[in-house]
This record gives C-alpha cells, sequence and structure tokens, in this order.
C-alpha cells in the first residue's frame, strides 16, 4: 500500500513538473493567432476551442484568457454560454486529477484536510461559489476541491455560479476587440471588484461562526 502511495505521489510531482513547463513554453498568444485565422467559420473554431478548453489545465492557461478569444470569435450573447460551459468542463480535468490523488498522505493528504475544514466551514456548494468569486487562480482552486472531497455536482454548479462574472468581464472585453491582446481582461474591472466583494459576503458568516 505505502509503494502503490509513494508511486502516486511521484506522477502527482511529474504532472505538476510537466505543467509548469508547458505553461512557461507554451503562451495563448499561440491560441490567439489561430483563432483569429478561423473566426470567419465558427464551426471550425468550435473544434478549435473544444480542444482548447481540454487541454487548457495542461498548459496552466487562465480560463479568462480563452474565454476573451470566445468572446473575439461569437461576440457576447452567444460567446457567453459557450465560453461558461468550456471553462467549467475544463475545470473538472484538475479536480478528477485531484481526486485520484486524496487519501495519500503528505502534501496532497495536508491539503485535503485544510480544505475540509473549509468546507465544512462553509458548506460545499458555498465554498466552491466563493472560491469561484475570488481572485484566484481557477486549477489551483479546482484540484483543492478535488483533495477535498467536494462532491462532482456541488463542484460543477458552484463553478459555473462564481465564474459568471469572470466569464462575462472577457467575453465582453473580447467582443469589443479588433485585434486579440491578453491583457484586455481587465477592462471590465467593475465586474471583477464585484465578484471579490460577493465573495467576501459568502464568507463572513462561516468564518463568524467558526470563531465564536
Amino acid at each position: 500500500m505505502a509503494v502503490r502511495q509513494h508511486r502516486r505521489q511521484l506522477a502527482g510531482l511529474a504532472v505538476l513538473s510537466l505543467v509548469v513547463a508547458a505553461g512557461l513554453v507554451v503562451s495563448p498568444d499561440l491560441v490567439y493567432r489561430q483563432v483569429e485565422a478561423v473566426t470567419d467559420s465558427p464551426t471550425l473554431a468550435a473544434g478549435a476551442f473544444l480542444l482548447v478548453y481540454l487541454v487548457r489545465p495542461v498548459l496552466a492557461w487562465p480560463t479568462s484568457a480563452v474565454a476573451l478569444a470566445v468572446g473575439y470569435v461569437y461576440g457576447p450573447v452567444v460567446g457567453f454560454p459557450v465560453a461558461l460551459a468550456g471553462t467549467t468542463a475544463s475545470a473538472c480535468v484538475p479536480f478528477l486529477g485531484a481526486q485520484y490523488f486524496r487519501g495519500d498522505g503528505g502534501l496532497a493528504g495536508r491539503l485535503g484536510a485544510s480544505g475540509e475544514r473549509f468546507f465544512d466551514a462553509t458548506g460545499d456548494l458555498r465554498g466552491m461559489v466563493a472560491s469561484r468569486l475570488a481572485p484566484a487562480p481557477s486549477d489551483p482552486v479546482s484540484a483543492a476541491a478535488g483533495l477535498s472531497g467536494v462532491p462532482l455536482r456541488a463542484f460543477v454548479l458552484g463553478t459555473a455560479l462564481g465564474e459568471v462574472p469572470w466569464t462575462a468581464a472577457a467575453v465582453l472585453a473580447g467582443g469589443s476587440l479588433e485585434t486579440l491582446a491578453a491583457g484586455s481582461v481587465g477592462k471590465n474591472w467593475w465586474l471583477v471588484a464585484a465578484a471579490a466583494v460577493v465573495a467576501l459576503a459568502l464568507l463572513v458568516q462561516p468564518a463568524r461562526e467558526a470563531l465564536t
């Protein structure tokens, strides 16, 4: 049993190293160049986005970077549900991967125990929504939820709800661009600020209960 856990921990470190290396080598600008080439073919673009959303966690790209490109191609009306669905589906990759390593002890076990305390205080759904609304990287949040034993249904629903303002900001920014540029999401900073405020409001009551 110990040998099996050791092998799984080594596999986890190898995957993490691969993600870090891929994120450093491959930039979202590569996708942007390809997207601009297929803008006139929404069907072809849909296939490209499906592939991008599947590999996005491996490349450590932020979800907003892909949502920006979706908004650029489809506009805000069609782009928003497409980007939200893609973001939610893509978040399941690190979530399910982390579930595989749950209970192995070591660093994964400590992170899982810490996450369990958080979700015990907030509730699975509220904790997921607050985690997504907070200005934190998507994939570490997904992995932490997987290690913490959050049910898949609460994870998917909480992710979809919590990603709404971030996805909307990125899609709206992409829909207004003449040329794709990675730094354009910040144009809708007010949506980002509102998301942070709502996340804080969701966590106030559980924090107060935990301290009393």
